[in-house]
């Protein structure tokens, strides 16, 4: 009779959609090993990138500090978990950047509406000249492996998320980020091999939910593959 009964529990809950708690253990247990292997990828391979990449770095911070301004530039963004961080890139703005995008939004409706939806612009005031050069390869992203380091970041998963933008968006739909907080966001990821700036926003927000959802190494390598020609050539970056 227990055993019927115990047939029968486990029949309800399979057809409700739930797991066995033994299936949930494994499945928390392979989470792990997942999230360990990945850790261990990411600081392995940041290594050899910081190593490979260190004499371009140090041209591009003496290109900016040519110029008078900052070198460094620290932006807050949400991470996994929603916990937020300092995420660094080399400065490719003006000083008063936050003053010229209010003034560029008031007087321009297109620009106005074009950043509400992606929360960037094509033709972007606060960007310098070199700035834009080094947006356009990705270059300015190169600090970012400081924070793949410290555990803020990988080197692939979803592009890390504005704190106003999280706000915002959010707003209007609560379960938009849900995908995003379950791993850290990466330097590179499906919406910058998808198109990057030149998809919309509900796109990215499906790229991200799709890449946490297939989320492999075969996956992660895949995308560093695909990577280097799309910052090689500039493409769909502004």
């Amino acid at each position: 009779m227990d055993r019927n009964l115990n047939g029968t529990a486990r029949q309800q809950s399979l057809e409700n959609g739930f797991a066995s708690p033994a299936r949930e253990g494994r499945r928390a247990r392979q989470a792990t090993r997942d999230y360990r292997a990945k850790r261990g990828f990411d600081l392995v391979a940041a290594t050899l990138f910081f190593l490979l990449l260190l004499p371009v770095g140090i041209v591009v911070a003496g290109l900016i500090g040519m110029s008078g301004g900052p070198i460094f530039f620290r932006s807050p963004r949400m991470g996994m978990s929603r916990r937020p961080f300092q995420m660094y890139k080399f400065c490719t703005m003006v000083p008063d950047a936050d003053r010229r995008l209010e003034a560029h939004l008031a007087a321009d409706p297109q620009a106005r509406l074009d950043y509400a939806k992606r929360y960037k612009l094509k033709v972007d005031p606060r960007v310098t000249r070199l700035g834009g050069l080094l947006r356009k390869f990705n270059l300015d992203e190169l600090p970012q492996l400081i924070n793949v380091f410290r555990g803020d970041m990988s080197l692939i998963g979803p592009r890390p998320r504005l704190l106003r933008e999280i706000e915002e968006a959010g707003r209007y739909n609560t379960r938009r980020f849900e995908a995003y907080y379950l791993c850290r966001p990466g330097m590179t990821g499906l919406w910058q091999v998808s198109g990057r700036s030149e998809t919309d926003y509900h796109a990215r927000g499906r790229l991200d939910a799709l890449y946490v959802r297939q989320m492999s190494p075969m996956q992660d390598l895949s995308i560093l593959a695909k990577t280097i020609p799309v910052v090689c050539l500039g493409r769909g970056e502004y």
